[in-house]
């Protein structure tokens, strides 16, 4: 019987680290759409990886420059439901924890992996993905960049 908790290596995730990419997992909210930008222009345009932005609803969707092979994921919290089993609204962070949670355990595999994780949403979700990424992961806390005043890297 096989109790790991590890999911399988994608094979994105094989590809990745194969080659030795640094990818990148970005993730904000409404709340941080101009730190999002500010940090989006200072990576390389031969930079990968995924961005997901939640927001309230569809009218704060709209674009956004990012390099070519980054994928960018808006999450519209008024089209999502909130913790399962709850019967709840989508509170704010929930759909973006969700979806960064499940991405990093489909493309944070490799032990080798070098991704760059800057989280930028409110604290609740963002307390919640670094909560996961170093117990799941085994990521170094002052590895997932935060926003100082969480003081979520210094654990």
């Amino acid at each position: 019987m096989n109790t790991s908790t590890v999911a399988p290596m994608s094979a994105v995730a094989r590809r990745v680290a194969r080659r030795g990419i640094v990818q990148h997992l970005i993730a904000a909210d409404e709340s941080s759409l101009a730190e999002l930008q500010a940090l989006l222009a200072t990576l390389p345009i031969c930079a990968t990886g995924r961005v997901f932005i939640e927001v309230p609803d569809a009218s704060w969707i709209g674009p956004i420059d990012v390099p070519g092979r980054m994928t960018v994921t808006w999450l519209d919290r008024s089209r999502h439901t909130g913790r399962v089993g709850t019967g709840q609204c989508c509170g704010r962070g929930d759909a973006l924890s969700r979806a960064v949670i499940a991405w990093a355990d489909e493309m944070l595999c490799a032990e080798t992996d070098r991704t760059r994780i800057h989280l930028m949403g409110g604290y609740l979700g963002t307390a919640e993905i670094v909560d996961h990424l170093v117990e799941h992961h085994g990521r170094a806390p002052q590895t997932i960049h935060t926003p100082e005043r969480f003081g979520l890297g210094t654990r």
